[in-house]
């Protein structure tokens, strides 16, 4: 298990390379804090990771959206969204193929909207205990141990808090931890805002009843609730989509409906069940989280009005061929 000064150790190195509607998943172990109403407080207990080799007690999500122009052979479907595994989540080096075909997009400043539009996506996974909780209608499975789909802006708040010397024990140490206090507050646009959480100031003991549920229990291996790797076939699906969304195509059931499809949506001709995503954990929305990676588990997404097929995007996309057949000539 890793100590705090690892942690923060780990943290460093990491800066210094860089440098509202309620829905509920069909698996209540996912604590669904977006739910709570804004002016309320979450607090909780994370606990460690069970795998020893994670120096965290989280792990990294990272997704890619990819939205159609509705779906092949079906004349009423909507705009939908399939999302990918980056496969940079499992590996820094192992470089993900959209990734690195939008990168040099960055470098124009008229294809930078676009390129934002297939960035990846990041959420956390933690897990823990909901000592505070302002959802009435939100109830404790029979292990007690709940999982947190942590935004971005979250993290980041535990993630620097983390770094404060004053804190000398981990948080999630049995004996000495800290709980966590997810605040909700009215942000712009209508989303929440999660800015005023922060850490307890006094240490706590787990109680007898959250020891007896570790003891029968066990902890999670977060890593196990990733999606699952992709294969070189898989990859290959995912880069023929990004292409083909790119290009303002609809989505194809007959070339990808067996690998990755939208969550949902049935479609005539496509496998009753495409193979998930998840290697094991269900999906659930978080829609006050609208930049994080929360996939929706309970209906098809809505994808942006902003499409490749506008005029805007024609062009742009003309400037990216024209880009590639100089680089290839």
């Amino acid at each position: 298990m890793a100590t705090l000064a690892d942690i923060r150790a780990r943290i460093a190195a990491q800066e210094n390379k860089g440098s509202g509607s309620t829905q509920k998943s069909s698996d209540n172990t996912i604590y669904p804090h977006w739910n709570a109403d804004e002016g309320t407080t979450v607090t909780a207990r994370f606990l460690p990771d069970a795998d020893n080799k994670n120096p965290f007690f989280w792990v990294e999500k990272q997704i890619i959206k990819l939205p159609f122009n509705g779906v092949k052979g079906n004349n009423e479907a909507k705009r939908v969204e399939v999302q990918v595994p980056c496969t940079e989540m499992y590996d820094p080096k192992w470089l993900c193929p959209i990734l690195t075909e939008i990168r040099p997009w960055y470098k124009d400043e008229s294809l930078k909207e676009l390129a934002n539009k297939y960035w990846k996506k990041r959420s956390y996974f933690f897990q823990g205990f909901v000592r505070q909780n302002p959802i009435g209608d939100d109830s404790t499975p029979a292990n007690p141990i709940r999982r947190f789909v942590i935004s971005s802006q979250i993290k980041t708040i535990i993630q620097a808090s983390l770094m404060d010397p004053e804190i000398e024990e981990l948080p999630t140490d049995y004996s000495r931890g800290l709980d966590f206090n997810i605040r909700k507050i009215a942000g712009k646009g209508g989303y929440a805002d999660y800015s005023t959480s922060s850490w307890s100031r006094k240490e706590s003991a787990l109680t007898e009843a959250e020891l007896a549920a570790i003891d029968a229990h066990g902890l999670f291996n977060l890593v196990d609730f990733l999606p699952k790797r992709p294969t070189d076939v898989e990859l290959k699906i995912i880069k023929e989509m990004f292409d083909a969304s790119v290009d303002g195509e609809a989505y194809d059931p007959d070339r990808w409906g067996a690998y990755y499809k939208p969550y949902g949506l049935e479609i005539a001709g496509a496998p009753a069940s495409a193979p998930s995503t998840s290697s094991s954990a269900p999906n659930v929305s978080a829609p006050d989280e609208i930049d994080e990676d929360v996939a929706t588990a309970t209906q098809p997404v809505s994808v942006p009005k902003t499409s490749p097929s506008s005029e805007k995007a024609q062009d742009i996309l003309a400037m990216i061929r024209a880009r590639n057949t100089k680089t290839t000539a």
